[in-house]
Protein backbone atom coordinates (compact mmCIF):
# COMPACT_ATOMS: atom_id res chain seq x y z
CA UNK A 1 0.00 0.00 0.00
CA UNK A 2 1.01 3.16 -0.84
CA UNK A 3 -0.50 5.82 1.50
CA UNK A 4 -0.69 8.85 3.65
CA UNK A 5 -2.54 8.81 7.37
CA UNK A 6 -2.71 10.85 10.21
CA UNK A 7 -2.97 9.48 13.64
CA UNK A 8 -3.75 11.29 17.05
CA UNK A 9 -0.94 9.33 19.10
CA UNK A 10 2.63 9.79 20.91
CA UNK A 11 4.73 8.32 17.80
CA UNK A 12 6.62 6.29 20.36
CA UNK A 13 3.78 3.99 20.95
CA UNK A 14 3.46 2.68 16.92
CA UNK A 15 4.57 -0.41 15.11
CA UNK A 16 5.73 0.98 12.20
CA UNK A 17 8.86 -0.13 10.84
CA UNK A 18 10.49 2.97 11.43
CA UNK A 19 9.85 6.09 13.49
CA UNK A 20 10.97 9.16 12.68
CA UNK A 21 12.83 11.69 15.77
CA UNK A 22 13.25 15.29 15.29
CA UNK A 23 16.51 15.21 16.11
CA UNK A 24 19.19 18.16 16.87
CA UNK A 25 23.04 17.69 15.08
CA UNK A 26 24.41 16.79 18.40
CA UNK A 27 21.65 13.67 18.09
CA UNK A 28 21.43 14.52 21.57
CA UNK A 29 18.56 13.59 23.78
CA UNK A 30 15.77 16.58 24.65
CA UNK A 31 12.27 17.53 25.52
CA UNK A 32 9.47 16.59 23.21
CA UNK A 33 9.24 13.87 20.51
CA UNK A 34 13.57 13.30 21.15
CA UNK A 35 12.38 12.94 24.69
CA UNK A 36 9.45 10.47 24.33
CA UNK A 37 11.31 8.54 21.58
CA UNK A 38 14.49 8.12 23.79
CA UNK A 39 12.74 7.20 26.86
CA UNK A 40 10.68 4.61 25.15
CA UNK A 41 13.71 3.06 23.29
CA UNK A 42 15.78 3.07 26.21
CA UNK A 43 17.56 6.26 26.81
CA UNK A 44 21.37 4.85 27.02
CA UNK A 45 20.99 2.52 24.29
CA UNK A 46 19.89 4.99 21.76
CA UNK A 47 22.30 7.91 23.09
CA UNK A 48 24.97 5.86 22.71
CA UNK A 49 23.96 4.52 19.20
CA UNK A 50 23.90 8.73 18.68
CA UNK A 51 27.02 8.82 20.10
CA UNK A 52 28.68 6.70 18.01
CA UNK A 53 27.27 8.42 14.98
CA UNK A 54 28.02 11.63 16.14
CA UNK A 55 26.62 14.79 14.40
CA UNK A 56 23.63 15.28 11.55
CA UNK A 57 23.45 17.95 9.31
CA UNK A 58 20.41 20.40 9.07
CA UNK A 59 18.13 18.46 6.43
CA UNK A 60 19.64 15.09 6.67
CA UNK A 61 19.39 11.98 8.68
CA UNK A 62 20.62 8.88 10.38
CA UNK A 63 19.20 5.71 11.50
CA UNK A 64 19.72 3.70 14.14
CA UNK A 65 18.08 0.73 15.61
CA UNK A 66 14.78 0.92 17.57
CA UNK A 67 15.88 -1.22 20.69
CA UNK A 68 12.59 -1.28 23.07
CA UNK A 69 10.44 0.34 20.37
CA UNK A 70 7.76 -1.30 18.65
CA UNK A 71 9.57 0.08 15.55
CA UNK A 72 13.11 -1.60 13.77
CA UNK A 73 14.80 1.42 13.55
CA UNK A 74 14.73 5.33 14.29
CA UNK A 75 15.50 7.69 11.67
CA UNK A 76 16.82 11.23 13.10
CA UNK A 77 15.87 13.88 11.30
CA UNK A 78 17.10 17.16 11.65
CA UNK A 79 14.98 20.32 10.69
CA UNK A 80 15.93 23.75 10.56
CA UNK A 81 14.96 26.26 13.11
CA UNK A 82 12.52 28.86 11.80
CA UNK A 83 14.25 32.11 11.05
CA UNK A 84 11.24 33.79 9.37
CA UNK A 85 11.96 31.78 5.83
CA UNK A 86 14.59 33.46 3.90
CA UNK A 87 17.34 31.05 5.38
CA UNK A 88 16.25 27.59 3.03
CA UNK A 89 14.20 26.36 5.82
CA UNK A 90 11.56 25.05 3.60
CA UNK A 91 14.47 23.30 1.16
CA UNK A 92 15.82 22.08 4.84
CA UNK A 93 12.79 20.71 5.93
CA UNK A 94 11.46 19.42 2.66
CA UNK A 95 15.25 18.00 2.28
CA UNK A 96 14.33 16.16 6.24
CA UNK A 97 11.48 14.18 4.99
CA UNK A 98 12.83 12.97 1.96
CA UNK A 99 15.84 11.58 3.71
CA UNK A 100 13.72 9.95 5.52
CA UNK A 101 11.91 8.37 3.43
CA UNK A 102 14.95 7.08 0.99
CA UNK A 103 16.14 5.35 4.13
CA UNK A 104 13.02 3.23 4.82
CA UNK A 105 13.89 2.26 1.22
CA UNK A 106 17.44 1.44 1.90
CA UNK A 107 16.81 -0.78 4.55
CA UNK A 108 13.76 -2.34 3.14
CA UNK A 109 10.65 -1.09 5.31
CA UNK A 110 7.44 -0.29 4.45
CA UNK A 111 6.15 1.70 7.40
CA UNK A 112 7.20 4.47 8.70
CA UNK A 113 5.89 7.19 11.45
CA UNK A 114 6.87 11.11 10.72
CA UNK A 115 6.38 13.79 13.53
CA UNK A 116 5.76 17.47 11.79
CA UNK A 117 9.40 18.20 12.09
CA UNK A 118 10.23 21.37 13.83
CA UNK A 119 7.25 22.65 14.71
CA UNK A 120 8.23 22.81 18.36
CA UNK A 121 10.78 24.45 19.66
CA UNK A 122 12.25 25.42 16.45
CA UNK A 123 9.39 27.06 15.17
CA UNK A 124 8.47 26.01 12.33
CA UNK A 125 4.29 27.78 11.62
CA UNK A 126 2.52 24.58 11.04
CA UNK A 127 0.89 25.47 8.22
CA UNK A 128 4.30 25.51 6.19
CA UNK A 129 5.44 22.40 8.32
CA UNK A 130 2.39 20.36 6.22
CA UNK A 131 3.01 21.57 2.96
CA UNK A 132 6.90 20.57 2.86
CA UNK A 133 6.21 17.82 4.58
CA UNK A 134 3.48 16.00 2.14
CA UNK A 135 5.19 18.02 -0.63
CA UNK A 136 8.16 15.77 0.48
CA UNK A 137 5.67 12.40 0.98
CA UNK A 138 3.68 12.87 -2.04
CA UNK A 139 6.80 13.88 -4.56
CA UNK A 140 8.92 10.55 -2.84
CA UNK A 141 6.01 8.36 -3.34
CA UNK A 142 5.52 9.47 -7.19
CA UNK A 143 8.81 9.29 -7.67
CA UNK A 144 9.10 5.49 -6.19
CA UNK A 145 6.05 3.97 -7.82
CA UNK A 146 7.22 0.88 -7.16
CA UNK A 147 7.34 0.62 -3.51
CA UNK A 148 5.06 0.17 -1.82
CA UNK A 149 5.03 2.48 1.54
CA UNK A 150 2.35 3.18 4.11
CA UNK A 151 3.37 6.86 5.60
CA UNK A 152 1.32 7.55 9.40
CA UNK A 153 2.09 11.21 10.80
CA UNK A 154 1.95 11.11 14.25
CA UNK A 155 0.65 14.80 16.18
CA UNK A 156 -0.75 14.89 19.77
CA UNK A 157 -3.41 17.70 18.69
CA UNK A 158 -6.40 17.18 17.16
CA UNK A 159 -6.30 20.76 15.11
CA UNK A 160 -3.04 20.26 14.08
CA UNK A 161 -3.77 16.74 12.84
CA UNK A 162 -6.67 18.34 11.28
CA UNK A 163 -4.63 20.51 9.50
CA UNK A 164 -2.82 18.09 7.91
CA UNK A 165 -5.71 16.05 6.35
CA UNK A 166 -6.95 19.38 5.12
CA UNK A 167 -4.08 20.19 3.77
CA UNK A 168 -3.57 16.62 2.14
CA UNK A 169 -7.33 16.89 0.36
CA UNK A 170 -5.78 19.87 -1.23
CA UNK A 171 -2.58 18.66 -2.83
CA UNK A 172 -3.50 15.10 -3.30
CA UNK A 173 -6.55 13.18 -1.52
CA UNK A 174 -5.61 10.26 -3.76
CA UNK A 175 -3.04 9.46 -0.92
CA UNK A 176 -5.33 9.58 1.59
CA UNK A 177 -5.67 6.81 4.33
CA UNK A 178 -8.32 6.81 6.48
CA UNK A 179 -8.11 4.92 9.50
Amino acid sequence: MRSISFRLINIAELDTEIIVNSANTDLEASGGVCGSIFHAAGYDQIQNACAHIGHCDIGQAVITRGYQLKAKYVVHAVGPIWQGGDYQEPELLYSCYWESLRLAVQYDCHSIAIPLISTGIYGVPKDIAWVTALQACIDFLKENMDYDLDIVFAVLEEEVLEMGRETLQKMAPEYEKTE
